[in-house]
């Protein structure tokens, strides 16, 4: 969906109140924070309730919207709480909430339809199918995929059905978004919980290969205007208010002015914050070595005068005053700002004994708006006094404070009702047995050994050896550029017979199903909540395996399928790091390896990406009575970088529910 408006809006970051008040002084449209829970940035100082409010009430007296994130992961047991607090939010007057879990987007768009509703790029949406399939849901906006290049972007903005947003600036992840499991499965840190440990900013094999520049679209301005989207995304909510100013002042003349950076205006950004420089990659399709750069002694040095430079202040609001005191009647005031007037009454005056109020005092006590984001020429102030009049300090004062709260009121929405609700588990509970291999051979290694009704999946693109696989798995990403070319590839695979698809991406619940597919959603699709599973459920999805991240009693709490074996992906990276650290002729027998010795494998993804797999396998064959006890009787394996010989050892101890050989990762123990 194209914006109708000459101009995106300027997004700017807020970690802190501080850092609001930098963001709407140097000209954004907008400026989104987070609470104290629930936000996927759980480092940043963030805001408590009383922030919160101050920063809403600040925005919208400067003409800019305050966006609120609660874009994390949900649990079964947090997701009525989330709704709570989301009403609290929606009364304290935001403007629209930034949310990645499809449970709690689908629940806050039946519960409050007037408050916008925006997918996080947590959400993984980089197609229009995706895009489409979260406006469903409820999403009026989706941030896209950081990955895609611009020629993606303008074909989602022009054909799905919600508004767009991309990032304009600042850090990259160099996993797609909402597919990291690196932190949280290896450091016991969730990044899709807001606690990553960033374990791409480390060595491996000696040198930073993951660590990526900033991202920087200055140069680009132009063709970003032109593209349609509704919003420019400055990252930064765990940077200085100093940050946040300087990024978003360039950025608003930038936009103001409709052109590109100039080389200054880009060494000053570099300045402001840099590692080792910029890149542009992704949205230019240049996804090579020129992408990686770390933060070095001269980087951290030009940054420290931004960072240290001193709180920059709110800039008070000049409000219109009248007042009236008259003999018989209580005092009323009148105060108007942004375009809204409120009126309160307050005590009655009394006959002067000594010394009556006087126009001028009264101007100049009613003008002390200190400690609000209010002032007032005491000489502008309209007053209507009769004479031989008194009120005492105390009731001026009061009027005064009664007024500004009135105004501030009025930004706040009338509360609704939020009942909780309990979803029925919405996937199958009887047992089944179903697995992923990589290549042909390892399920002609395996599948003499499955039970008769197992499910098995081969990539949509792989050669199918001696034994047919039940089910294909699409890639994990699908841009709007590639659907033709799977679509063909899936098609076929359908004349055959399969009649199931792996799916890894809210977008491809719908192409799976429109191509007569049933669509069984993979660990990727991030379901940790019965309401995500349920809203996904009546998009076509048919069973899903759970998040990985779930520890028992939550994975049984919602039901569907359980990852019991494999090196769990940890990453998902638009870059081939095989081709450029290994050479293509490795792909296949590439592997990372950190300061600790640990092994990372590295596979292929369609078509060139990448995945980058835990070295320590999840294995859960001894445990099956402890899943069965729990309602967990669907189990699902993936074989990925093993040979067809050690498939075929993995699955026989797996079948007689013996343990395996070496070290081995079980379910988390909290989420």
């Amino acid at each position: 969906m194209k914006r109708r408006a000459p101009l995106p809006e300027l997004l700017s970051p807020a970690g802190s109140l501080d850092a609001v008040f930098a963001a709407v002084n140097a000209g954004a449209d907008a400026v989104y924070f987070g609470g104290k829970k629930l936000n996927a940035r759980t480092f940043a100082r963030n805001l408590d309730d009383g922030e919160i409010a101050r920063a809403i009430l600040y925005c919208h007296l400067h003409g800019a919207k305050a966006y609120i994130t609660l874009n994390t992961l949900l649990s079964e047991r947090e997701l009525n709480d989330a709704v709570r607090r989301a009403e609290e939010l929606r009364e304290a007057g935001a403007d629209a909430l930034i949310v990645a879990d499809a449970g709690l987007i689908a629940r806050l768009s039946e519960l409050f339809p007037d408050l916008p509703i925006h997918a996080s790029t947590q959400a993984s949406a980089h197609s229009t199918e995706g895009c489409d399939l979260l406006a469903r849901l409820g999403a009026k906006r989706v941030v896209l995929a950081r990955e895609l290049p611009l020629s993606e972007i303008v074909s989602v903005t022009e054909n799905a059905a919600a508004e767009t947003e991309i990032f304009l600036h600042g850090a990259l992840c160099v996993c797609h978004s909402g597919q990291c499991l690196f932190s949280s499965l290896v450091g016991g840190r969730s990044g899709n919980r807001g606690a990553c440990a960033q374990p791409c900013r480390l060595p491996y094999d000696g040198s930073e290969k993951l660590s990526l520049r900033d991202l920087c679209l200055a140069p680009h301005i132009p063709a970003l205007i032109a593209s349609g989207v509704a919003s420019l995304k400055i990252e930064g909510r765990m940077k200085s208010p100093g940050y946040v100013f300087g990024v978003t002042k360039i950025y608003r003349r930038l936009l103001d002015e409709g052109r590109a950076a100039t080389p200054e205006e880009v060494a000053e950004l570099g300045r402001i914050f840099s590692r080792g420089g910029f890149t542009d990659g992704y949205l230019t399709g240049k996804t090579g070595r020129g992408m990686l750069g770390v933060r070095s002694a001269a980087d951290k040095a030009n940054s420290r005068e931004t960072n240290d430079a001193a709180p920059i202040p709110p800039i008070p609001v000049p409000v219109s005053l009248a007042c009236k005191i008259l003999p018989g009647a209580p005092a009323t005031l009148s105060l108007s700002a942004a375009g809204r007037t409120v009126t309160v009454s307050g005590a009655t005056p009394e006959k002067a004994k000594s010394a009556p109020l006087d126009a001028a005092g009264l101007a100049v006590r009613l003008a002390k708006l200190g400690g609000t984001f209010f002032t007032a020429d005491p000489e502008k102030i309209r007053i209507d006094l009769a004479p031989d009049l008194n009120l005492s300090p105390g009731a001026v004062n009061e009027l005064r404070r009664a007024a500004v709260s009135a105004w501030e009121a009025g930004e706040k929405r009338a509360p609704l009702p939020c009942p909780t609700a309990k979803t029925e588990r919405p996937f199958p509970s009887a047992p089944l047995f179903s697995v992923f291999c990589r290549t042909a051979e390892q399920l002609d290694a395996i599948a003499p050994l499955l039970p008769a009704d197992a499910e098995t999946y081969l990539p949509a693109w792989e050669k199918i050896g001696t034994t047919a696989p039940t089910g294909v798995s699409f890639p994990a990403v699908v841009f709007d550029g590639e659907r033709g070319e799977i679509v063909g590839t899936a098609t076929a695979a359908r004349e055959r017979g399969i009649t199931r698809a792996l799916v890894h991406n809210v977008g491809q619940i719908a192409l799976a199903g429109s191509l007569g597919f049933a669509a069984i959603g993979s660990q990727r699709l991030n379901i940790a909540n019965r309401r995500a599973a349920a809203a996904l459920a009546k998009e076509g999805l048919s069973d899903a395996i759970l998040s990985p991240e779930l520890p028992l009693p939550a994975a049984a709490a919602v039901g569907g399928r359980i990852l019991a074996y494999g090196h769990i992906p940890l990453m998902l990276t638009e870059r081939c790091f095989i081709r450029d650290n290994f050479g293509c002729e490795k792909c296949g027998r590439a592997a990372f390896s950190d300061r600790t010795g640990a092994k990372f494998p590295l596979i292929r993804e369609y078509p060139h990406r990448n995945q980058i797999l835990n070295g320590v396998p999840t294995y859960l064959g001894d445990k099956q009575g402890d899943l069965a006890a729990a309602g967990l009787r669907r189990l699902h394996l993936f074989f990925s970088v093993e040979s067809p010989a050690e498939a075929k050892k993995v699955l026989l101890r797996f079948l007689a529910g013996e343990p395996l050989d070496g070290a081995i990762r079980r379910l988390p123990r909290t989420f």
